[in-house]
């Protein structure tokens, strides 16, 4: 697919890895919507990178619903969906005031893992009545898993098992969704420089860049916005998760 012909809805759009993809593609000539519930930030964003912008909570069906089929009209189609809405979730199984509270958990469940396969049922359903092109493609959905996937560490049990589940629905979409033509792929980001990583103390900051074995810093939105688009560029990248980390593999702590 074309990334400078992407009609695209990105959730979590209005900063970090989002507002990155939005950026690169408005910037090659691709149209975008960003879903965010950051409202005023989202409607700066918007117009600061000529996007579209809808408030969704994207743990809520309805409001997911309504923010794409927003997007599709706003955009006149949806062929891309980068999935980048979620929250931290840090948290002990049984911490120092005693055990994670379930609605706690749950709630990181809701927003990461199941927002992600809301937006994806909803904008496959669009994708599915696109032309197909060439090569029968009609459509590309990215989800953000991480690696904490993999190496989930002391503190992120509710984050690592939605970023796990993540990555465990990207294949069985992939197959399913094989005969409309819509890919699906994971991208498994290591330690970026987001909103979260910025606000903290410059020794902090550098001393987990120093944890990647290389490039030894903190990955940049950009390179995530990079990757997102060869995936949109390469057809054979399908089902698959990739991990975007500088070699890191993250110990317990």
């Amino acid at each position: 697919m074309n990334f400078s012909k992407a009609l695209a809805v990105i959730t979590g759009g209005a900063s970090g890895l989002g507002r990155a993809v939005a950026e690169r593609l408005v910037a090659a000539g691709g149209k975008a919507a960003i879903l965010d519930l950051q409202e005023a930030t989202g409607n700066i964003v918007s117009k600061e990178i000529g996007a579209s912008f809808f408030k969704c909570d994207v743990a809520v069906e309805s409001q997911v619903i309504a923010a794409i089929d927003a997007a599709r009209r706003a955009l006149g189609g949806i062929n891309l969906l980068v999935n980048c809405a979620g929250v931290v979730g840090a948290g002990k199984l049984v911490g120092k005031d005693g055990p994670m509270n379930g609605d706690y958990f749950e709630k990181v469940v809701r927003v990461n893992l199941i927002g992600t396969f809301l937006c994806d049922k909803t904008a496959a359903a669009i994708m599915q009545g696109n032309a197909p092109n060439h090569e029968g493609e009609r459509g590309v959905i990215i989800h953000t898993a991480s690696v904490a996937a993999f190496e989930g560490q002391i503190g992120q049990v509710a984050y690592a098992a939605t970023k796990a589940g993540i990555v465990g629905m990207t294949l069985p979409i992939a197959r399913e969704l094989a005969k409309s033509g819509i890919r699906c792929v994971a991208i498994a980001p290591g330690i970026f420089m987001t909103p979260m990583i910025a606000s903290l103390p410059q020794e902090v900051q550098d001393s987990l860049g120093k944890q990647v074995p290389f490039p030894p810093r903190l990955g940049k939105p950009k390179e995530f916005a990079q990757m997102v688009q060869s995936i949109v560029e390469i057809p054979t990248l399908n089902g698959e998760t990739i991990r975007l980390d500088g070699a890191i593999r993250m110990q317990p702590r």
